[in-house]
């Protein structure tokens, strides 16, 4: 199986340059001193989380004909907004499905950018999209299992090996796509810098996957028992296999660790940080003694909540 390579991300850095945000990376004064963090802010891009890196990448590099056709997604809402917010960009019909119990935020976030919104049943998005495909002529742009959307994923990674000598690079991973591509653009910059996924443990299929040494499947029902809605994917063939060649470790994080997570990026670092944003905080915060030591990097990957959730972590 082909892996994204070095050249693969620096091409999508080019084709992303002055649509995504090259977001900074902010000291946390407040962190241990004996293991200082920064954090990459992606909830600072224009749809509010990283997606937007892999979405307008995916569709930059479609030939023109089928772009013109227009594009079509699944996704649990962050997706879907980046994918409605390229076509917009590049001028294109997009057709978005989302699950039935989607956040209402991240609903009419993409029906701002001009996105045809179609709810489908909970765990059957890919399949109304593939309907949907097959009905317009449109080209899929999935959420993290495709070669062109890990690529543009990676730049979160190439920035932060631009950026500081980390020793350890903490990232969410549910499909896969923003640690499969951060993963090898820091490897292939640094290759002494680590990699750690971070999941909720009621998601935790990562982890046993990687324990098994082979992809271990989980209901949905089960996946959507966490808050962190972002991270109820599984990853695919493709992202595991560019986890098993660039991840180093994993651990999980409970539901009472996420939303202290979330709290303490709003209090200390002034950052809103949805659940699936914050679990990389979380771990830095509560498995000390389970990660290596070191300066460490936490990517907030997203921040996009309904009010009432963000009433509810907030106060």
């Amino acid at each position: 199986m082909n892996l994204v390579t070095a050249d693969d991300i620096d091409a999508a850095a080019r084709r992303i340059a002055g649509v995504a945000v090259r977001t900074p990376l902010l000291p946390c004064p407040w962190a241990d001193p004996d293991r200082p963090l920064w954090l990459k802010p992606e909830n600072l891009q224009p749809i509010g989380a990283f997606k937007v890196r892999g979405a307008y990448n995916a569709i930059a590099a479609l030939p023109d004909d089928l772009r013109e056709r227009g594009v079509v997604a699944y996704s649990s809402g962050n997706h879907a907004q980046a994918v409605a917010y390229a076509a917009k960009a590049f001028g294109v019909r997009a057709w978005i499905v989302v699950p039935e119990d989607t956040p209402t935020v991240k609903v009419e976030a993409t029906r701002s950018h001009g996105a045809e919104v179609l709810l489908s049943k909970v765990g059957e998005r890919e399949k109304l999209a593939a309907e949907v495909q097959e009905r317009t002529g449109a080209s899929l742009i999935p959420p993290f299992d495709h070669p062109d959307v890990i690529a543009g994923q990676g730049t979160v990674g190439l920035e932060i090996a631009a950026d500081l000598r980390a020793d350890l690079v903490l990232v969410p991973v549910s499909g896969g796509g923003l640690i499969s591509g951060t993963a090898a653009a820091i490897k292939a910059a640094s290759p002494g810098t680590q990699v750690w996924a971070v999941e909720p443990e009621l998601a935790g299929d990562t982890a046993e996957s990687l324990a098994a040494g082979e992809l271990r499947r989980w209901s949905v029902a089960d996946r959507n028992r966490t808050i962190a809605d972002g991270l109820r994917s599984q990853p695919s063939e493709l992202t595991f296999a560019h986890l098993r060649a660039f991840v180093d470790g994993i651990v999980t994080v409970s539901e009472d660790e996420i939303r202290d997570a979330v709290r303490t990026l709003a209090r200390r670092a002034r950052l809103v940080a949805e659940p699936s944003g914050a679990v990389a905080t979380a771990a830095y915060l509560h498995h000390a003694a389970e990660l290596p030591a070191g300066v460490t990097v936490a990517v907030v990957s997203g921040g996009n909540m309904d009010d009432a959730l963000a009433k509810d972590l907030l106060g």
